[in-house]
């Protein structure tokens, strides 16, 4: 009896035993390989899945997933001969399992090694310079290269990314020292340019304003001179109509005596002795003048006559006390400066009255 349970009892542990042999559960994701005998016989997908018993065996367990692979640094040589640290991210996913598991014994230190070969290649061919400006020409040769020997493994590489280049340090520094004396460069011409830009507008500025000064010049002198010719015509218009007889114009010359003396370039001012004759030379072209005009005054004109001559005489007896007291001053200077023994100076001029400064020219030569 106590055989029998024995029996029943082994025989359940057997079949407790087969049962768990022969369900296999493969999550998402992920394939397993399955061998019967020692020989693949199938790759079980994600799901519920049967075995037979102690015949077939699980060898590998695949993930399928996209993976991701950061290789240490690896020291390659440039075609100028410069050693350089070179850093690359790998991508890849296995989309078969079984070629994966029995083409090659491990997959992911033989992409790490053809990587590196591959970009010693690729580097070798390179200088530094453009090395370091070319990953993305770097990039797609390795995917090139990689994907084309990867393919016959079951896998498919996705992407690969230099993450550094680090070049050696005495390196790095002339690089920096390039970068800095490039960079002042720049700076140098930029503040020149800007310096030329300025003294071009401003020379423009100055020119404009030099133009505009000269426009403004010319034609303040031009409305000048239009207003001094209107004045003239005004005044040439007003003679005309008042046609002035020679006294007034005798009168308007001795009036005008005193601002010639008072000039400020006249430091002495010479009174001849024949100043009656000059007088009269200057009368008698005054009335000349007033014949080309018209000596006769116009009717308006007459009522002031008597005033005129009136201002005139006071006029004439000034401008013979200024002569006088004038000649008296040039005998003083020349006794002085001749010392009472010299030549005498010029002759005394014959008294002037104020009524011969008056009388018409042409009377005068009546009476001579």
């Amino acid at each position: 009896m106590e055989f029998v349970t024995v029996l029943l009892v082994a025989v359940a542990l057997i079949v407790m035993v087969t049962l768990v042999k022969a369900v296999r559960i493969v999550p998402q994701q992920r394939q397993d390989v399955v061998e019967r005998l020692g020989k693949y016989k199938r790759t079980l997908n994600p799901g519920l899945n049967l075995l037979v018993p102690f015949v077939d065996a699980v060898r590998t367990k695949v993930d399928m997933r996209e993976q991701v692979v950061s290789f240490p640094p690896q020291p390659v040589i440039t075609s100028d001969n410069l050693v350089v640290s070179i850093d690359t991210v790998l991508y890849f996913k296995v989309i078969d399992a079984a070629r994966a598991t029995y083409e090659i014994s491990n997959f992911l230190q033989a992409i790490e090694q053809l990587t590196v070969t591959t970009l010693r290649n690729v580097i070798g061919s390179l200088d530094l310079e453009r090395a370091l400006t070319s990953r993305e020409e770097i990039n797609r040769h390795l995917s090139g290269v990689l994907d084309e020997t990867t393919g016959r493994w079951g896998i498919k590489v996705t992407r690969v990314e230099i993450k550094a280049i680090e070049p050696p340090a005495s390196i790095r520094d002339s690089m920096e020292k390039q970068m800095r004396a490039e960079r002042d460069r720049r700076a140098a011409i930029l503040t020149a340019e800007g310096h030329k830009q300025s003294q071009i507008l401003t020379a423009e500025g100055d020119k404009q304003s030099a133009v505009l000064r000269a426009d403004g010049d010319r034609q303040a002198r031009i409305l000048q001179a239009e207003g001094q010719a209107k004045a003239i015509r005004t005044v040439f218009d007003a003679i005309h109509q008042s046609n002035p007889s020679q006294k007034v114009l005798a009168y308007q010359y001795l009036q005008a005596l005193p601002q010639i003396a008072n000039g400020t370039a006249n430091k002495v001012w010479i009174i001849p002795a024949e100043l009656t004759k000059a007088l009269e030379g200057m009368g008698g072209a005054l009335g000349g003048l007033s014949q080309m005009v018209g000596d006769q005054p116009t009717p308006e004109a007459a009522d002031h006559a008597s005033a005129v001559e009136r201002e005139a005489a006071e006029a004439a007896q000034a401008a013979a006390a200024a002569a006088r007291q004038i000649h008296d001053e040039v005998r003083v200077a020349e006794a002085q400066a001749t010392g009472g023994h010299g030549p005498q100076g010029l002759p005394a001029p014959e008294p002037v009255s104020p009524g011969s400064l008056l009388q018409d020219p042409a009377d005068q030569r009546e009476r001579g």
